[in-house]
């Protein structure tokens, strides 16, 4: 499977992958977990929101185990990030059945659409759609970066945009939800914890957001520094400030996204876009955070005559994994390590709506969205084991 799913969206020059969602490297993996379905002779199906499903019993019967995660990607994104999930659903289900398992409930393996949001902007997009924080509207209203909206991307792709929007009858059928995912960081590497497979206990709130810098256009090389309106001078002490906030708070934030206007080398820039990131152990702390950040900005650009607006892009809550499923899940990995994440998955959209859980695979550098992310075969090994022994105690 990793063969063959390998050269899929992979760019020849950096050696990252580009899965953007609705594009013809997102649509080729599709193809491909389309045809691991049938090779197993699961039913294949796409719902309303484009996820893709393949079942083993009757999706009609009720309290269903799901498992699976994503293949679209960041930027030069890497080859385990939401691939190692799905990979490891077929997997897993092969060990099942050459188990002889009887399942006493069906079992769906699912491929979520658009969890990365690299292309429109918004991460887990499929499961928003399908847990209804997402609605139809504000679905229609996702732009890329050329300005193509996501439901002329999905009907170029065949989809139908019109039939977006909750999807609560089928989130109903679904007893729980389990994803594997690779380890994005390095707890499980590190001290006595050093296992190849974790449990997740919780992700930090996090969210997204869009500082613009209004300044004024100019001549680079005529101008006098302090006739400037520079916006670029602060947004540069925006990300200094985001660094010691967060440092100071134990949080994380990051400028990772930047557009500047008219972006020219020989030109004082108009208008600085800049995209934060931030997460936090809480709530209250990732608030303080970015208000902070806020404030930071706002009082360098009244010092360089820079209007300052931000706007909330997205804002995703902590969530607490099903205790229950959680514990049982533990309990039946012999005790495996519990740790929390800062990073989101579907699992945590879908956590207000249906029980869900998570499965970690070490990864021995902690790199993560980067061509070098990464896990040994053995460790990958292992996490199939643990899937399937966790699916196994679900379903019988």
């Amino acid at each position: 499977m990793w063969k063959e799913l390998h050269p899929l969206g992979r760019h020849p020059g950096t050696g990252g992958y580009r899965r953007y969602a609705w594009t013809p490297a997102d649509l080729e993996c599709r193809a491909w977990f389309r045809a691991q379905a049938e090779a197993r002779g699961l039913a294949c199906e796409t719902d309303r929101n484009g996820n893709q499903w393949a079942w083993h019993g009757d999706p009609a019967a009720g309290g269903a185990v799901v498992t699976g995660s994503h293949l679209d990607s960041v930027p030069e994104g890497g080859a385990y990030d939401g691939p190692l999930g799905v990979l490891a659903a077929f997997a897993a289900y092969d060990e099942l059945r050459g188990r002889g398992v009887a399942f006493a409930r069906p079992l769906a393996l699912v491929n979520f659409a658009d969890e990365e949001g690299a292309r429109f902007g918004l991460s887990c997009v499929g499961s928003r759609l399908a847990a209804g924080v997402l609605t139809r509207d504000a679905a229609h209203a996702l732009r890329d970066a050329d300005g193509v909206s996501l439901p002329r991307a999905m009907e170029a792709a065949g989809q139908d945009p019109e039939a977006l929007g909750p999807d609560p009858e089928r989130l109903a059928r679904v007893g729980a939800f389990v994803e594997l995912h690779i380890e994005q960081g390095r707890a499980l590497a590190l001290g006595e914890r050093d296992t190849p497979v974790g449990v997740a206990s919780a992700i930090w709130p996090h969210g997204r957001w869009r500082f613009e810098f209004h300044g004024e256009a100019n001549h680079a090389g005529t101008t006098l520094l302090e006739d400037r309106r520079d916006p670029m001078l602060t947004y540069a002490n925006t990300v200094l400030a985001a660094r010691k906030k967060a440092r100071l708070a134990g949080a994380l934030a990051t400028f990772g996204k930047v557009a500047v206007e008219p972006n020219g080398v020989n030109a004082v820039p108009s208008r600085v876009s800049g995209w934060l990131d931030s997460r936090a152990p809480d709530q209250g702390t990732l608030e303080s955070v970015v208000a902070e950040i806020e404030r930071a900005a706002a009082e360098r650009g009244t010092r360089d005559g820079v209007e300052v607006r931000v706007v909330t892009e997205s804002s995703t809550p902590v969530v607490e994994f099903d205790h229950a499923l959680r514990d049982r899940i533990a309990a039946r990995l012999g005790g495996a390590p519990v740790l929390p994440t800062g990073a989101g998955h579907d699992a945590g959209i879908l956590s207000a709506a249906v029980p869900t859980a998570m499965l970690f695979v070490r990864n021995p550098t902690g790199v993560s969205h980067s061509p070098a992310e990464s896990a040994g075969e053995d460790d990958c090994v292992a996490g199939v084991t643990a899937l399937a022994d966790v699916l196994e105690d679900l379903l019988v």
